[in-house]
């Protein structure tokens, strides 16, 4: 019988994160997650069975105490999920540098830091590295004017990871950037079209579908593929 999969999801005390925790201990993988305050994990403590492990993602000292704690431990999925919104109203002329400096260090800067200390870990040949992107990053779409930092934050995501993957080398590796759709979380608002069972529901078969196929893509739940 083969051993359980093991799935490192870092950003996991709601929304998306919470929700794709949820999804993997439902389809019996052995599960490490992260949040800022392992004292308060929010409904990620109602999950059995789940290893809960401290990240201040953009704080290098915790990274690095996070990559000593898991050494040794191979994953068959590192899912880069933590992210924000970034200063509302998104007011160009307005907005304080420190806000910005914060939003591209968390969406764009932070991931990558992350990646860079745990990608030896995923699994040779059958390994999957996920980012929690969004379509809002694609540059050929005309879209999400009101929240215009938030949009280059992704964008500069994607750009981040593409650069990330030459530097990396490692061809055998399957490496997604993950629209999840709009869904209903509190980033995503009540209006959103998808509920959260059905994004991570979404996410965790493409994931297993995208297995053993090297090499980076930029894809939504459904598995389309979408444009940088």
């Amino acid at each position: 019988m083969a051993t359980s999969r093991t799935a490192l999801i870092i950003g996991a005390s709601r929304g998306l994160g919470l929700g794709l925790v949820q999804r993997l201990h439902e389809d019996g993988w052995n599960i490490t997650a992260t949040v800022r305050n392992p004292q308060q994990p929010g409904a990620l403590a109602d999950v059995p069975g789940v290893r809960v492990e401290q990240l201040e993602m953009n704080d290098t000292a915790q990274l690095d105490g996070l990559k000593q704690r898991l050494q040794g431990q191979v994953f068959d999925l590192v899912f880069v999920n933590a992210g924000v919104m970034g200063p509302l109203p998104q007011d160009l002329e307005t907005v304080q540098p420190q806000a910005i400096g914060d939003l591209f260090m968390t969406n764009a800067v932070a991931p990558i830091r992350v990646a860079r200390r745990l990608a030896g870990q995923v699994r040779e040949g059958s390994g999957v590295l996920a980012f929690m992107s969004s379509i809002l990053g694609s540059v050929t779409i005309p879209d999400g004017g009101e929240i215009c930092l938030y949009k280059a934050s992704k964008a500069a995501l994607n750009s981040m990871i593409n650069s990330f993957v030459v530097e990396l080398q490692r061809p055998d590796l399957c490496v997604l950037a993950m629209h999840p759709g709009w869904v209903k979380t509190d980033m995503g608002g009540e209006n959103a079209e998808i509920d959260v069972l059905t994004s991570t529901r979404g996410m965790l078969e493409q994931i297993k579908a995208q297995s053993g196929h090297g090499g980076l893509r930029f894809i939504n739940y459904k598995g389309e593929p979408l444009t940088w």
